[in-house]
Formats: C-alpha cells, structure tokens, sequence
C-alpha cells in the first residue's frame, strides 16, 4: 500500500534533524575526543560559506572574552577619564614606565592622586638560546633567578611549593602534571598537590582519582562567590544545606610520583562549628570537633605511605573548605589552579588574610607563575594596553598577598584561526606576547615565552597537525601529550636558569 505523501512530516523531520545537529555543534567536542574530533559551530559554518562565496574571509573565534576583563577595563577607562593629567598611568615604553604604587594593607586597588617619577625598566631580553627559550628575568637587579636556585636548593630540608595559576589551558592537570614529575625527579617530592573539594568531570584530570557529593562549588564572578573566603584557586566549596558531604582522592600509576604522598591537608573555615573526619587508605577516621571561629583552619594527615585520603563532614557542619593538599615533607610540590574562561583579571580581589593565612600553616608558596591571556584576546585586536595595566594590578596584589613568592608571567601559546579554508596563527597573539613581556618588564618579575618554546608562527597549526596531535583541532587547547612537551621545554629553560 502507498503512503500518501505527508510535506508536515517531511519538515518535521527536517526540523528535528537540523535541531540535534544544531545541539551536536554545542558540544566541546575536541576537549571529550581528546582533540581527535573538531568542535564545529553550525551558524558560523554557514556564515563561512557565505564569506567564502563572497571572497571574503571570515576569522573564527572560539575563546570569548572574559566578561570580568571587559567590566574592570570600562572601571578603568572612567578611572583615567577622571583622573587629572598626573594621575595614575602605567605607560609601558622601551625606557620608562609610571606606576602607582599599591597600598600594602589593603586589597583593593585603589587609584593614586600622584604617581612616582618615572623609572627606567630593564631593556627586553632575547629569549632565544641554542635549543632552549631563556626565561627572562626583569626583577630589581635581576634576583628573581637567584632566590629561585636559592629555594630549590632548600628542597631536602623542606617542601619547595610552587603554583600554577591559570586558565583551561592547563586545566586537567595538563602541562602542569609533568612540570610536577620532572621537578620530582630532579628535587625529590611525591603527590599532586592542591586538589578541589570536588569536580564535575574528575576524570578529565589524570594524576588523581577523585569523587565527592554534597558540595556546592562556588567559583569568582558567580552567584554565591563570597570575596572573603578568595585566593589563588578562585573557587571553594560549601557543604550543601541539610546534607552531609563526602570527598576522596586517590593514587594513580601513570604519572610519576603520583602513586603515594607524605602528608594530607585539609583548608577550611567553621564559623559555626562542625565536625570534619579525616583517614587515609582505608583506615581508622580521625574525627575533628570545633567550636566556632572565623579563621581558617588546617588538618592533616601524616603518613609514610599515602595512597587515598578520605573527607567526610556530616550534615549540620557549617564547612567551607578550599580543598586539599597531597604532597611530601620535603621535595617540591607543583599546585595546578585553573579556571575556565578567566582572563586573570579578577586575582586582584582575592584576600590577603586568606592568602597569609595559609601562608602561616605552611601552604605558602616559593614560585608563583600567572598563566593567562587567551581569554582576554579578539580577532584582529593589536592594542592591549589596558589588558596590561589591569594584570600589572594584579601582578602587585598578588606581591601583596604573597610577598616571599618569586613571580612569572607565562605568555601565551600559539592561537589560530581559521582563514577561508586554511589555519593559520591568530596575528594578535604576537601583540598579546609583546603586552605580557611589557607587563613583566614593568612589574619586575619573571617571564617566560610560551609561544616562543612552542616554535613561534605556526607552531599551533604544526602542533594539531602533529601525530600523535599535540593540541585540539580547537587550535587553542594543548591535549596531555603536548603538554608533556611544552613541559619539557618549560622544565629545560628553569635548569638552564638555575644552573647556568
């Protein structure tokens, strides 16, 4: 029998069918394949045929910008709006700059009615050596380098900590995870480091196995976020109304030195009171009853050998925990904090009670590196100019919080484009480089040139088209195997420091 001819179920089908690609288009499809597959946007493919059909080419632009970076840049165009002539500025030039200095005991920033005279900055360094990017260093009489040696040098007496601040680019643990095994190799140590209370995708992270229940994670710039409780990691973790929670973390074989750790660390805030119990593998809980206080409290763990670390905190416990440290006595321990979509803007308004504070229990650190940028990039931009003078904010209050800390600025990595049918590097990544140098030079820390080590021009379309691929068919994201090379080259520029 011959079905009559139906044209609504014909466009309802077309309909459904379009909608699920549409869907399939939303989905991060090369950070779940690894980067085998390409994330795909369907408007902007049909755009692209349009311009391609026009002789036109369209550029593509898959990391937006962070909307904390375009609130705080409108503040500080109506700062110098308001501002007289001789108001605070931070022009950045080949032979001067002029910057406000921050007051030590607050932590906002606050523009100043008068800026110093005029100071020469250290000239830019060429990073380019035979086989290896140099990290340059534009500390005050160039001793960024020397407290650096002079600190891992301390590496058999004590735990050297050094923390990774960033965004997804290194989010996973990646880059970050074999900085940490090489630096374990060279200075001894073992475990992972800071690791979150909890995570919606805990197996995107490979150097640690991880689950929990019962938190709400707050995170800077969304609801909930309570400034006071900000540090470096930008995100904390509450204990959900009426229930109990749970968190679990454990060894795993395929990272170096990631097996077992020393000593396990809890940071936290009970400003009711509450009970947090603590045990690792397996054992007998240790159960912690407090009363009520405001400040941050630590617990750990010490153990020769530790292979899993539980938290529980039962329900009716006021917690508010930053999570926990895994990591040895002595050695170095390397902490990856990463958030997504972040411009590294919004570090100026973490607290410098929470980050002292910490400093005091022993979780302080020796080696601070920034790594960001990507997130505050557009197509076709050239000028970051207030980019720049809002992360030299951030480079002083981070000074502030953390004033024993060696400071670094990791420039971005190689970015592309699309360009009609072909890939090439984002032509504003070169200024944004320029921007971050020029952003060290002036705040006198520490800077390394990521794209550089990468290979410079290109070096992304190179690194995706790689096999095995060292970066998503994003064009923007390394996959775990590129960040073990860009580790490599990251750890082979620090020996060539320390060790010249």
């Amino acid at each position: 029998m011959k079905l009559p001819h139906d044209p609504g179920r014909a466009s309802y089908i077309l309909l459904v069918s379009l909608a699920i690609v549409f869907l399939v288009s939303l989905l991060p499809l090369g950070r779940l394949s690894g980067g085998v597959l390409r994330d795909f946007s369907l408007i902007d493919d049909i755009l692209s045929e349009q311009h391609r059909a026009a002789g036109t080419d369209i550029i593509e632009d898959e990391a937006p910008v962070d909307s904390a970076l375009t609130a705080m840049q409108r503040e500080l165009e109506a700062e110098e709006k308001a501002a007289s002539a001789d108001a605070y500025t931070l022009t950045i030039r080949d032979d001067e700059y002029v910057d406000s200095v921050l007051p030590a005991d607050t932590a906002s920033v606050e523009v100043q009615e008068k800026s110093p005279a005029p100071t020469v900055m250290p000239q830019p360094i060429d990073p380019r050596r035979d086989g290896y990017v140099a990290i340059e260093d534009y500390t005050p009489g160039g001793t960024g380098i020397s407290r650096l040696r002079d600190a891992f040098s301390q590496s058999r007496e004590r735990c050297v900590r050094v923390a990774f601040v960033g965004d997804s680019y290194i989010e996973g643990d990646i880059f970050t995870q074999d900085v940490r095994s090489q630096l374990q190799d060279i200075y001894g140590g073992a475990g992972v480091g800071y690791v979150n209370m909890y995570s919606e995708f805990p197996g995107f992270r490979r150097s640690v196995r991880q689950s929990g229940s019962g938190w709400n994670v707050r995170v800077a710039g969304r609801k909930g976020f309570m400034r006071r409780y900000a540090w470096l990691s930008e995100q904390y973790s509450v204990v959900k109304a009426g229930e109990a929670a749970s968190a679990s973390y454990s060894g795993v074989k395929k990272v170096a030195h990631a097996l077992a750790w020393s000593r396990s660390t809890i940071a936290f805030w009970a400003p009711a009171g509450g009970t947090v119990r603590l045990r690792a593998n397996g054992g007998a809980w240790d159960t912690h009853t407090m009363d009520a206080s405001e400040g941050v409290r630590t617990l750990s763990v010490d153990s020769a050998s530790v292979r899993s670390f539980e938290v529980s905190v039962p329900a009716g416990s006021d917690v508010t925990a930053l999570g926990v440290w895994l990591d040895s006595y002595c050695g170095v321990a390397v902490d990856c904090m990463s958030s997504r979509g972040f411009s590294g803007v919004t570090l100026r308004d973490i607290s410098p009670e929470v980050c002292r504070a910490l400093t005091d229990a022993g979780l302080g650190y020796d080696f601070i590196v920034l790594e960001f940028g990507i997130n505050a990039m557009s197509a076709g931009q050239t000028d970051y100019t207030s980019y720049g003078k809002l992360m030299a904010k951030v480079v002083e209050h981070i000074r502030n919080c953390y004033p024993n800390a060696v400071i670094m600025l990791m420039g971005i990595g190689d970015r592309g484009q699309k360009q009609g049918a072909e890939v090439r590097s984002m032509p504003s990544a070169v200024h944004m480089v320029d921007a971050q140098r020029q952003v060290a030079r002036a705040t006198g820390i520490l800077f390394w040139d990521t794209r550089e080590a990468m290979g410079g021009d290109g070096a992304i379309v190179s690194w995706a088209g790689a096999s095995p691929p060292r970066a998503n068919k994003d064009y923007i994201h390394l996959n775990h195997h590129g960040g073990a090379v860009l580790a490599t080259e990251f750890v082979k520029s620090l020996k060539n420091a320390l060790n010249p």
